[in-house]
């Protein structure tokens, strides 16, 4: 019971923080996909910084584990395509499609709740015939980058946040936030 409230718990803050940052809107995520918008990229990488830092210190401190999963190409290819062929078609990535559905948009009910129960019902009847094929191709096992070039994960990333920070500042200063 406790590991399914903390769930719901956590849903509630991420849609929160999905709605504040303005992400479930529609024009928000075509922006981005048009490259003219960044809110949500900005929001995302900020999201990012602070969650790796989080991840790591709770590793870290003894509270948390990592659970690596292998590196599969093909899997990866795979996933990537129909995530991305569906934000683009729709507009809405999974998660912001059960927030904005959550607002009230029908289109992301339609689109999106319904599209990601019937492409689950279709992945499920082809997975038998790709789980052995193309779903391990490409596998190099769990890798992380620290441990790929040999170097203790806080030094990643402070890189990464030193990299991204400026990416965030020069996003801002070429594409401020509007009210």
């Amino acid at each position: 019971m406790g590991t399914l409230l903390l769930g719901l718990l956590t849903g509630i803050f991420f849609g929160f923080f999905l709605q504040k940052g303005q992400a479930l809107r529609y024009d928000r995520q075509i922006g981005l996909l048009r490259l003219k918008d960044f809110t949500i990229l900005k929001l995302m990488l900020s999201a990012i910084l602070v969650g790796m830092v989080g991840i790591y210190f709770f590793v870290d401190m003894g509270w948390g584990k990592l659970s690596i999963k292998p590196t599969l190409l093909g899997a990866n290819i795979l996933g990537g395509l129909i995530f991305g062929l569906g934000w683009g078609m729709l507009g809405y990535c999974p998660g912001t499609a059960v927030g904005a559905t959550g607002e009230g948009r029908w289109d992301a009910f339609w689109g999106g709740i319904l599209g990601m129960l019937v492409g689950a019902g279709i992945f499920a009847e082809v997975y038998t015939f790709i789980k052995d094929s193309l779903l391990k191709w490409g596998d190099f096992g769990k890798m992380t980058i620290p441990k790929l070039i040999g170097v203790n994960h806080w030094i990643i990333v402070i890189l990464f946040w030193v990299i991204m920070a400026g990416v965030l500042v020069a996003l801002e200063k070429k594409f401020p936030l509007e009210k």
